[in-house]
């Protein structure tokens, strides 16, 4: 049996480095980039910070998810939406959890633009993920006064983390199930999963088996990626990402066994058959905090991820539109 597992693992490392040459994209190194506006990056700043300054978010210390979910709310009225919450009961724990959505209300066809805002036991999380919620706020923000022809939907999800994670926990599974309960039509979902750690060091960006041989080992990008049946809205983001931003990206599609690629809430939405991609600095395979008591506010870098928060602007804009 165990001959099988590696045998099973090494073909799907083997089809994933074959895949790779149709697969993956790339923006080639440029020159530095012009300073990121600063109000964008002081609010990323902002959101990260007041996030950490909860503390723990999850279903072991309740109440401060509670509160974390009462920021993000307050920060989406603030800028003009209604908010609403989906509230659900967490099996495992037997204790409440939300959803927190705004909607900018389009046709019947929906995009979905999601964060979650848990972190895991023992930590502040803010790489993961006060950074994928920090852009998520501004992206709402920035999208406030327009009028999208699709429908937009900003959405704080709880509980991806372990013990919930790839589980009917996770409040991305939640939202999915209720999505298709409705018969509501998700054309695209974006997970924005840690978004705020970048080394210029060579060495410092690790891959999983074999796929260093296809990638830069330099941790300075932003990840794209999905599994291979969302190729063609992973196609339509990278191009939409490069149109708005010079910020170097790397992406790919692969099969959902590689390790890392179903690694948050876009695993959900893969569940009920709706295309999504993930956008990341690509966690442990760079960020030595990871899940750990150091994923402090000040390992970030603020300007770096005002970038790519206006660069997902542009994303946004097109899937939206």
């Amino acid at each position: 049996m165990k001959k099988v597992a590696v045998g099973i693992a090494v073909a799907v490392f083997v089809l994933a480095g074959v895949t790779l040459f149709a697969m993956k994209k790339r923006t080639p190194r440029s020159a530095p980039l012009d300073p990121a506006p600063r109000a964008v990056v002081e609010h990323l700043r902002r959101d990260v910070g007041a996030l950490c300054a909860i503390g723990e978010r999850n279903t072991v210390v309740p109440e401060t998810l509670a509160a974390a979910a009462h920021h993000i709310e307050r920060s989406l009225k603030d800028a003009g939406y209604q908010v609403e919450r989906q509230t659900y009961t967490v099996m495992r724990d037997d204790v409440q959890a939300d959803n927190v959505i705004a909607e900018l209300r389009g046709s019947e066809e929906i995009v979905v633009i999601g964060a979650h805002y848990d972190a895991v036991d023992g930590t502040m999380g803010a790489d993961d993920n006060a950074s994928g919620v920090a852009a998520l706020l501004e992206l709402a923000r920035r999208f406030a006064k327009t009028k999208p022809r699709r429908t937009l939907r900003f959405v704080a999800f709880a509980n991806e983390e372990p013990p919930h994670f790839q589980s009917q926990d996770m409040g991305s599974w939640q939202y999915a199930k209720r999505c298709r309960d409705r018969n509501e039509k998700i054309v695209a979902m974006v997970s924005l999963e840690t978004i705020g750690y970048y080394d210029d060091r060579p060495g410092s960006q690790q891959y999983p088996g074999p796929l260093a041989a296809f990638f830069p080992n330099t941790g300075n990008f932003i990840a794209f990626a999905s599994n291979v049946g969302s190729r063609p809205l992973l196609n339509r983001a990278v191009k939409a990402f490069q149109s708005t931003t010079q910020f170097p990206i790397e992406s790919a599609a692969l099969p959902e066994a590689v390790p890392g690629i179903g690694w948050s809430d876009q695993w959900s939405f893969w569940q009920f058959g709706w295309p999504a991609i993930m956008v990341t600095d690509t966690a442990p395979f760079r960020n030595p905090h990871y899940h750990r008591p150091s994923d402090q506010p000040d390992t970030l870098d603020y300007e770096r991820l005002a970038h790519v928060t206006l660069g997902m602007e542009g994303v946004v804009r097109a899937l939206a539109e």
